[in-house]
């Protein structure tokens, strides 16, 4: 697997948060060296910024001098939970950069992960938020895109629902969105109905799960859900939001998975890649905030990319699943 990071995703500090730390960076890559201990082939990677191109395909101009301008002149705030810092600009490019580095491994075959930091799902085209700065998931789309991808999947399963990446995309028919998250929570955004708009009707698609939701609930999402519809979609490119906020410890999601839920998801998501014969996937950090579950989900992560895939099957009825199945049946008819 390849592993895309820099050191200086340390330097990035918002003031805003007490969770968003730079000690996340640190957690992640000892979950990176966990996994190789316990046998993952690990190789890492330097990154580059993110092109300017790929940056502006995602983002508005303007949005994007904000944030260079605001972070050289020292830094500032962008949204109540959001700030920069002098050295935060940089990173934010770095942390793009690394989404582009793990769509390339991807695309030449390869598991990639970008682990890094800040995150950015919440991020839209013209606004920072939820201590997002650049919406690396889009950015990572629509690099693919630049190489000719004309079906781009992204899969989000932080505890939080990606309200920028779903904005960015959500008259797109070429990028389906999927996300899996905890509701009603912040940002007040994913519920079912919620399926895009114009050519994007039906690209995008929501599951909202109860606060306390379980592995139970998730297979459910996945059994049931996303993948009927990642196999229907034949996804040239599978990128995953990885986000580990639903994690049973974490101070902020009020969910209940365990570490080894993630490997089951990173099983499901690559084995079907495999299925399907379309590249491995090329994972994203996104939240996570207790740093020792942190650490034991990237390792996961990790680990279960290459194992098989869980023994899930969507017999049971689930009321939020079910209420999502009904919204999507419309236009995938593998959930009819």
């Amino acid at each position: 697997m390849h592993v895309y990071s820099d050191g200086s995703m340390k330097d990035h500090v918002n003031e805003r948060s007490g969770v968003e730390v730079p000690a996340r960076f640190p957690a992640a890559l000892a979950g990176v060296e966990a996994a190789e201990k316990a046998g993952v082939g690990v190789e890492h990677r330097p990154c580059e910024s993110a092109p300017e191109d790929t940056l502006t395909a995602a983002h508005d101009t303007g949005y994007l001098r904000h944030l260079e301008e605001v972070s050289t002149a020292g830094g500032g705030v962008l949204d109540p939970d959001t700030a920069l810092g002098p050295g935060s600009w940089a990173v934010a490019l770095l942390t793009a950069g690394a989404a582009v580095g793990a769509v390339e491994s991807a695309l030449s075959g390869t598991t990639a992960f970008a682990v890094s930091r800040p995150p950015g799902h919440h991020a839209g085209r013209r606004t920072a938020m939820g201590f997002c700065l650049l919406n690396n998931a889009a950015v990572a789309a629509e690099h693919a895109r630049s190489r000719g991808l004309r079906r781009i999947a992204i899969l989000d399963w932080d505890v939080h629902h990606g309200n920028g990446t779903q904005d960015i995309f959500y008259e797109d028919a070429e990028i389906l969105y999927l996300s899996a998250h905890r509701s009603p929570f912040y940002p007040g955004t994913g519920a079912s109905y919620e399926v895009g708009v114009g050519s994007g009707e039906g690209f995008t698609v929501n599951v909202p799960l109860p606060a306390r939701s379980g592995e139970d609930l998730y297979a459910a999402a996945f059994a049931g859900v996303f993948l009927p519809i990642l196999r229907e979609f034949q996804p040239e490119l599978l990128i995953v939001s990885a986000g580990y906020d639903a994690h049973a410890a974490d101070p902020l999601g009020g969910m209940r998975l365990e570490t080894e839920s993630f490997g089951r998801f990173a099983a499901a998501v690559s084995s079907l890649t495999r299925e399907i014969d379309a590249p491995p996937p090329a994972f994203l950090l996104e939240g996570g905030y207790d740093l020792d579950a942190l650490s034991a989900c990237v390792a996961t992560t990790m680990i279960g990319a290459s194992e098989e895939p869980p023994d899930w099957n969507y017999a049971v009825e689930v009321s939020p699943v079910e209420e999502s199945r009904s919204s999507h049946a419309p236009y995938w008819e593998s959930l009819r």
